[in-house]
Order: structure tokens, then C-alpha cells, then sequence
């Protein structure tokens, strides 16, 4: 584990945070966004969201519930969210061997059992009695899919949260409903139909007082109540959707803890990687090439860029191919400041014992 009083720490955190800062999409929200976080909650972001979750899991056995899914242009699901979910379930079942549960909207099922499998997962049957069971030899997620219909999903919601008990609960690029419970796209595009709400998952998820992270990027994603106050001095359609009568797209619903990036899966590896150096486990934070993978399954099973609106391999705009070499670089960073290099002898360990 990583001394939490070290310098490296600090640095480590710092760095990760600071990958997360830059406006590789050019959309011009991240540092308001990053600003305002730190107004409501100072400190390391993704190394504050690595230590929320270690703790949970230390103090609660049951899976981890991952909330994705945000629909673009006839309802289909962007790139941006069932990625991060994949991969985040990966890295917990490396970091804790614990299972995680996805939910996402029916129609979508399909797309998110593919994109588990593009990061090395093994989709499973969501048991009937909704009891998560640990498998030997195998890297299991399961996916719960919900319906569009209050009545169904919340009945879902309900039990989901009864049978699981799980030991935390995320909600990453999963849209948030405004002051008016309506759900809304970044640039005020009404999505009214095209999900369920799962604001109403995560407030069971609240009155049972298991730890809920919220990771977004416009402002308009579930959890992002944070800084719902904020969001009106920057953000264009923050307080007016454009639309008469619907208000604005601030998400309302606050997450415990919260994770703002300049793209939601980017938070997603800023968390990975955070919790891959607190525990001191590299294994945690996975290769470049599975993430290129895990995006060309989400594609091909429907999901679509968000920037683009098209099946293409790409997420925000950011092509699969750069993708590759951001991770890439990150997690380099990431082992050199905790000490990782090789010195004039060809001799690889920490660059502070190496001579």
C-alpha cells in the first residue's frame, strides 16, 4: 500500500489529476468544472475516489453497482460511459476480486455485454434471486438491465439494491434529471423516453447509506448535483435548455464523492490508475490496447462516438487510436513517479536506489 503521508503519494495524485485537467476535446469545460469541484471538494480527485472505494469495499462485501449508458441521436448509446464502466469493473475485480453489476437501459443490453467482453470480462447471467456469487477461474460482470417505464424500473431499482447489497455504487456519463426531473443532452436536447431513471437507483442507493461516486464531464450526468450551483456561471445551457418550460440541464443529484474529467471514461482511467498506485498494483491499471479493444466492441454491438454520431472507433471525438496513446501514457507517467526506471546498467527498480 502506498504510504499516504509520502511526497510520492502526493505527486502521484497530483499528476493523475492533472492528466484529467487537460481539454484534449477542445469543448472548454474541464478547468471550470475541475475549479468548481475544488470549491466543494478540495483536495486529489481520483485519488480521493481510489481511497472512497477501497474503503467501501473494506467495509462492505457485496458487488459494486456501475450506473452507464447516455443516449445520442435516436436513442443509441454513446462510446463515452460503457467503456469506463467496463474497464472500472475490471480493475475492481483485479484490485479487490469483487464482482461488479453494470445497469444500463434494456435496449442496451447487447452493446454492454460486448463492451465487457472487449475488457476482459466474462459477462454472466444476473442470477434470478440477485445474489452475486463468486466464480473460481474466471473474471465475471454481470449486466442488469432496466426498463424506459417508471413503474419497471423502479420496482428493478428496488430490488436491485435489496437482493445485491452492494458495497458501493457509480454512476459514470449517465444522465442526470434537471430541477424539473427531466433529462437533458450537454446542449439541451431533451431525452425525455430515452432512459430510465436511475436518479431514483441511486437515491435507494443514498437512504442505504452505501458510497456513491459520481464521474462526469459537462455537468449534466447523475451525481453532478456538487456543483449544480456552479454551473450557471459557466456552463451555456446549465439554467436554460433552450426548450420553454423545461429549465435547465444541471443535474441535480449529488454524489457522495465526485470525479470531473475532460472526457467521463478519461475520469474512469484517472481512478483506475489512482487506485493501481495506491495499491501499489500495476496489474490494476490495464494495457492501452485493451482499452482500443474495448471501445471497437462497443461500437460494433451499437454504440456510437459522441462527437461524430456515427459507429466509429472513437470516443468524444478522440479517435481509438490516440486513445491508445493517452492510457499509454499515463500509466508510464504513473510508474515513473512512483519510482519506476532503469538506470546506465540496464538495472529497472526505484530511480532513487538505482546508482
Amino acid at each position: 500500500m502506498l504510504n499516504r503521508e509520502s511526497n510520492t503519494y502526493k505527486r502521484v495524485a497530483k499528476s493523475i489529476d492533472d492528466f484529467m485537467r487537460l481539454d484534449y476535446t477542445g469543448v472548454g469545460l474541464i478547468e471550470n468544472l475541475y475549479n468548481a469541484l475544488q470549491s466543494r471538494q478540495p483536495g486529489a480527485v481520483c485519488m480521493g475516489a481510489a481511497e472512497l472505494l477501497l474503503k467501501a469495499t473494506t467495509q462492505r462485501p457485496g458487488p459494486i453497482l456501475i450506473a452507464t449508458g447516455f443516449p445520442e441521436g435516436g436513442g443509441v448509446p454513446e462510446t463515452d460511459g460503457p467503456v469506463g464502466a467496463a474497464l472500472l469493473a475490471r480493475a475492481f475485480f483485479m484490485a479487490f476480486r469483487r464482482e461488479s453489476v453494470i445497469v444500463v437501459d434494456t435496449d442496451w443490453e447487447e452493446m454492454m455485454i460486448a463492451t465487457c467482453r472487449g475488457a476482459g470480462l466474462a459477462p454472466m447471467p444476473f442470477p434470478a434471486d440477485g445474489i452475486i456469487k463468486p466464480l473460481e477461474y474466471l473474471r465475471p460482470v454481470y449486466i442488469k438491465a432496466v426498463p424506459k417505464d417508471k413503474a419497471g424500473s423502479r420496482a428493478i431499482c428496488d430490488q436491485l439494491v435489496k437482493s445485491t447489497k452492494p458495497s458501493a455504487a457509480i454512476a459514470i456519463e449517465r444522465p442526470g434529471r434537471n430541477a424539473k426531473g427531466l433529462y437533458h443532452g450537454l446542449g439541451g436536447r431533451p431525452l425525455d423516453g430515452m432512459v430510465a431513471d436511475l436518479d431514483y437507483l441511486f437515491e435507494q442507493v443514498r437512504a442505504a447509506d452505501i458510497s456513491f461516486l459520481g464521474i462526469g464531464d459537462g455537468g449534466n450526468e447523475l451525481g453532478m448535483g456538487v456543483i449544480a450551483e456552479d454551473l450557471v456561471k459557466f456552463s451555456p445551457k446549465a439554467a436554460d435548455a433552450g426548450v420553454p418550460g423545461r429549465g435547465g440541464v444541471a443535474a441535480v443529484t449529488a454524489a457522495d464523492f465526485l470525479v470531473v474529467a475532460n472526457v467521463s471514461n478519461w475520469g474512469a482511467t484517472g481512478v483506475i490508475a489512482a487506485l493501481s498506485a495506491l495499491l501499489e498494483n500495476p496489474l490494476v491499471f490495464h494495457d492501452p490496447e485493451l482499452e482500443t479493444r474495448c471501445i471497437e466492441c462497443c461500437v460494433n454491438f451499437g454504440g456510437v462516438d459522441g462527437m461524430f454520431m456515427a459507429p466509429e472507433p472513437a470516443v468524444d471525438g478522440i479517435s481509438a487510436r490516440e486513445w491508445e496513446g493517452l492510457i499509454r501514457s499515463l500509466k508510464l507517467t504513473v510508474q515513473r513517479t512512483l519510482g519506476d526506471s532503469v538506470n546506465w546498467q540496464g538495472h529497472r527498480g526505484d530511480w532513487r536506489q538505482l546508482k
